[in-house]
């Protein structure tokens, strides 16, 4: 059971409810986290900044490349919730994120996401020449400013322990659906 509970909009105040629905008219959804973040629509718009780094990542870092760094971070930091949004993408593009093979860059961006998480203070040199050697240094403070907000994503999650979202269900890792 979650330990915040999610606004109730029909209650919420004029700037709750205009956050809410700007959500709802960029993404097309409302989850349970959003829900619970916009108790403060300042917290909601700052965790809200993962959707402008993926823009500015695109398309050095496509999609599935992205979404193999988030599903490493989400995992590392074990955050269900996060875990399953990413399995969700990739299995919606036709791929099974039980049996992924890498490209050398989703590869890097694999062990660089399970790295920052491991311990951001050690991240491997073999790892940062990789990272250095491919990306441009504008595309890897993105990417690391990216995963600060993404791991952020996941501790609010596991902290708040968040109500799961049913429409994720389907693609959790006991579910057996990939």
């Amino acid at each position: 059971m979650s330990h915040l509970p999610q606004i109730d909009y029909d209650t919420a105040s004029p700037e709750v409810r205009a956050a809410h629905d700007e959500e709802v008219r960029l993404r097309g959804r409302m989850t349970n986290m959003k829900r619970t973040l916009l108790h403060s629509p300042v917290a909601h718009r700052i965790y809200a900044e993962w959707f402008t780094l993926r823009a500015e990542l695109n398309p050095v870092v496509s999609d599935r490349e992205i979404w193999i760094f988030s599903h490493a971070i989400s995992k590392a930091a074990k955050s269900k919730i996060a875990i399953t949004f990413f399995r969700r993408a990739l299995i919606n593009k036709g791929f099974d994120p039980d049996a992924l093979a890498f490209s050398n860059n989703e590869a890097l961006l694999d062990a660089f996401g399970r790295a920052i998480v491991a311990d951001s203070n050690a991240v491997p040199a073999e790892l940062w020449a990789g990272l250095k050697e491919r990306y441009e240094t504008k595309v890897l403070v993105d990417l690391i400013a990216f995963a600060g907000i993404m791991l952020a994503t996941a501790v609010f999650n596991n902290v708040v322990e968040v109500e799961f979202d049913p429409e994720l269900e389907a693609f959790a890792e006991s579910a057996g659906s990939a």
